[in-house]
């Protein structure tokens, strides 16, 4: 039986069954937060500490949240900053020779079953080549098919904006698409 937001803010809100709102919170959300935060920082055991810390930081300051959005979208925003936080620790520890495409070409390189693996290995390389707000509104977008609206909660910024974003890195996608898939 899945739980409903309002009985996980209920929960949360009651310092007695806040432990158990808490659990009840990680079982609705987890897996999509884990995804979410895996397409941003790609490395499976950072996006598993990174779901541990958005967790927390949710547990830490639910006093903060106002029912004027959806649970999943404050829990899509905590998510998203604390994965971009990686990334930027990332890229400070990160020598200049291990571009993301680099990184990307090592994390499969033993990968040889065929043109689905290849396309796949080119779209995340495209991913990860776009600029940070366009990688996101992008991932948000087509991975989790969220609406716009809601990203523009999550990520503060103008639904005009964020179809902008969107368009621009659709074009860049394809363009890479075009230029690094042989056949």
């Amino acid at each position: 039986m899945k739980i409903k937001d309002a009985e996980i803010i209920s929960l949360m809100q009651n310092p007695r069954t806040q432990e158990k709102g808490v659990r009840a919170l990680m079982d609705a959300y987890q897996s999509r937060l884990y995804w979410h935060i895996r397409r941003i920082i790609v490395d499976g055991d950072l996006a598993q500490d990174t779901l541990q810390e958005t967790f927390i930081k949710a547990y830490q300051n639910f006093h903060q949240f106002k029912n004027d959005s959806q649970l999943y979208t404050w829990l899509y925003r905590i998510a998203t900053n604390e994965a971009l936080q990686q990334v930027n620790k990332m890229k400070k520890m990160q020598k200049t020779d291990e571009d993301p495409e680099y990184y990307m070409q090592n994390l499969v390189a033993d990968n040889t079953e065929g043109d689905a693996e290849e396309i796949q290995l080119i779209l995340q390389n495209a991913i990860q080549s776009l600029p940070e707000k366009q990688k996101l509104v992008f991932m948000m977008r087509y991975y989790d098919d969220l609406p716009y609206e809601e990203i523009s909660k999550i990520v503060d910024m103008s639904v005009g904006t964020l179809k902008t974003n969107y368009h621009y890195a659709k074009q860049k996608i394809e363009e890479y698409i075009k230029e690094n898939y042989e056949r």
